[in-house]
Order: structure tokens, then sequence, then C-alpha cells
């Protein structure tokens, strides 16, 4: 069962010392919400709160996120799994280096291999450069599909916690963005059968 397949990578992680982030880890976080082959969303790294929780998306960006799938009828719970490019929090939530998104890649792909998920979110500027070689920023290229593994389709969106510094919700705003954004993730996912 997939299931017992992500509960053996998430032990091999529970372990993990194949960078230097292990020593400064209260938890791993693996990943939450619905184990489904339809929508996953990939983050950047664990924060604050998700070390201390082992969760992703627990804290004010989390919250964010929760708030923007209900605004299209989606849920953590039942429609999106959620997991980050690296599996443990990089001090003072600092970028993730070169050798620790490389140490966690392989957890990655196997949970996509496992899901074999048929929309991928690349969730923030991390997310989106560990998928897509592109000059461009996020800002560029949010809201556009791009073909990923499996046969499936990414976009890359605005990070919650961007979007919690930016606040206005003025037309061409990153909220007004976003909003353009759900609603064609929801218009995707709806169109999946």
């Amino acid at each position: 069962m997939i299931e017992d397949e992500l509960e053996s990578i998430k032990n091999e992680c529970l372990s993990c010392q194949k960078c230097s982030l292990w020593k400064s880890r209260t938890n791993i976080v693996f990943s939450d919400g619905a184990i489904n082959s339809k929508l996953m969303l990939i983050g950047e790294a664990p924060g604050f709160n998700e070390d201390q929780t082992g969760k992703p998306f627990v804290g004010r960006a989390g919250q964010l996120l929760d708030k923007i799938f209900e605004s299209v009828g989606l849920s953590r719970e039942k429609d999106v799994y959620i997991c980050n490019t690296l599996k443990c929090r990089p001090p003072n939530n600092r970028d993730p280096l070169p050798d620790e998104k490389a140490a966690c890649r392989d957890y990655l792909n196997r949970q996509i291999d496992l899901l074999k998920p048929r929309l991928i979110l690349l969730c923030g500027r991390v997310a989106l450069t560990s998928f897509i070689d592109t000059p461009l920023g996020i800002t560029k290229v949010r809201g556009k599909w791009f073909d990923g593994p499996y046969g499936s389709k990414m976009m890359p969106i605005f990070h919650p916690s961007y979007l919690l510094r930016n606040q206005s919700k003025a037309v061409g705003s990153p909220k007004w963005l976003m909003w353009q954004d759900i609603q064609e993730i929801k218009r995707a996912y709806d169109a999946l059968k």
C-alpha cells in the first residue's frame, strides 16, 4: 500500500544524516494532507512551527494556505498532499543550501514516484528552482503550467509567507494574482477524472 511505503520513507528520514541539518532539527517534516494522485503541493523547507510539530505549513503561512484552498472548495485533509523540498529546518529559516536540497531530493522523488500526482504546485522560489531550470523569477512564471514527472502539470505559485508580507488585494497585486492562480488550479483539478 502507498501509505506503508510512504511510512517507510518517513522512517528513513527520521534517521537521516545526509547533511548537517539533522543536528539542529526537532522533528523531520515529511508530509501532511490527503494521500492521493490528483494534487501535490511542494513547499520550500520547514520553518519554526513546522519543526516543532513535524507537519508542513502549520504556522501563519500555513493557515493562509488553508484559507486559499478553502476559497475554492479544496482542503488539505481531502484534496492536497503537502510536502517540502527539505525535510529538516534550515537554521533561522535561511534558504536551503544546494547540498541540503540534494540530500533530501531522493525522499521527495520517492514521494512523487509513489503518488504520481497529476498536478504539482511549486510553492515559492526554492521549490520552483528545484524543478524548473529558468532564469525567470517566480513573479514571471507563477500561474503558468509546465510539464512535470509522469505526465503531470506543474504550476509555480507564490509562497503564502510572501502574501503575508504583501497585504494589498488590488488588481495585479500578489494576493490578486494568487486568487487567479487558485481558480485555475481548481479548474484543472475538477477536470481530472
